[in-house]
């Protein structure tokens, strides 16, 4: 349940598949939908499919040879496949990409910059949200003057979704924010899309491998295997759910175990039977 009440769907994709350069099939069928005002958490190791799903929404899979060859998706009720990745930015639709993209030769105050370039709603404006920006991230205030490649992995994350936030955006399309970071900063990233979901009323589709922390801050939660979901639901219960206690959180009834020890792991898990 979402504590701001709100229940009506945002993003909804319905049955999709995605083929890269005509003939490797990565989403087969995938269905999920994300709620005004909510985190939806899109969950999976390596090559399950998560990045594709984000791209397949903003609409980035051309430049990489992929399209969209069955299913619906839609936004606010109205089909967006198709569009140009610049009118989902419009729409307020941004996708903060795996890895950061920060432009290293830019400061960090002209990284955030470039994210209001669709903007025309003033210099006042844009500096108001800039100061907005800097209180959700006093790091990028103190390191705003520094060329962005010589930051770290945490600071140029945190820009990245700074970027997207100057954009003004409705949903964000967060693509694994924790990857490369430590344990703390992972919490500190986590604890500002919250604030951002709970004051800005910012939705967000995140895509993690770090199952135990995504379904600690989100609100429902898809697991995707090898271009399928195969299991959903809302976060509580599925970290309660033992099936992903014990293949995704590695805690099991008798302990947390390994899964280089679960040999039958494929074959086990009661939701591919």
């Amino acid at each position: 349940m979402l504590d701001n009440g709100k229940t009506d769907t945002l993003l909804e994709i319905n049955n999709i598949e995605v083929i890269y350069s005509h003939v490797i099939l990565v989403l087969k069928g995938v269905s999920l939908k994300v709620l005004n005002g909510g985190i939806t958490a899109l969950l999976g190791g390596n090559g399950a499919g998560k990045t594709t799903t984000l791209k397949a929404v903003s609409n980035l899979l051309h430049s990489e040879r992929g399209e969209v060859t069955k299913g619906t998706i839609t936004y606010r009720n109205q089909e967006i496949v198709g569009l140009d990745p610049s009118e989902m930015v419009k729409r307020g639709v941004i996708q903060v990409m795996e890895g950061r993209h920060c432009f290293e030769h830019l400061t960090i105050e002209e990284n955030l910059m470039t994210g209001a370039y669709t903007r025309g709603d003033g210099r006042g404006a844009i500096e108001a949200d800039l100061e907005k920006v800097y209180t959700y991230f006093p790091r990028l205030k103190v390191r705003r003057k520094s060329q962005a490649g010589y930051t770290s992995g945490g600071e140029q994350q945190m820009c990245a979704i700074g970027r997207a936030l100057m954009s003004k955006p409705e949903t964000i399309l967060l693509d694994e924010p924790s990857m490369g970071l430590a344990p703390q900063l992972v919490e500190e990233i986590f604890g500002i899309v919250k604030g951002l979901n709970e004051k800005e009323g910012v939705s967000f589709l995140l895509a993690e491998q770090n199952t135990n922390v995504a379904l600690r801050f989100a609100h429902y939660g898809y697991i995707l295997e090898s271009g399928r979901v195969v299991m959903d639901g809302p976060a509580d219960e599925l970290r309660e759910n033992p099936d992903v206690k014990e293949f995704y959180l590695g805690m099991s009834e008798e302990g947390r175990k390994s899964f280089r020890n679960v040999r039958s792991y494929r074959r086990r898990k009661r939701w591919l039977s």
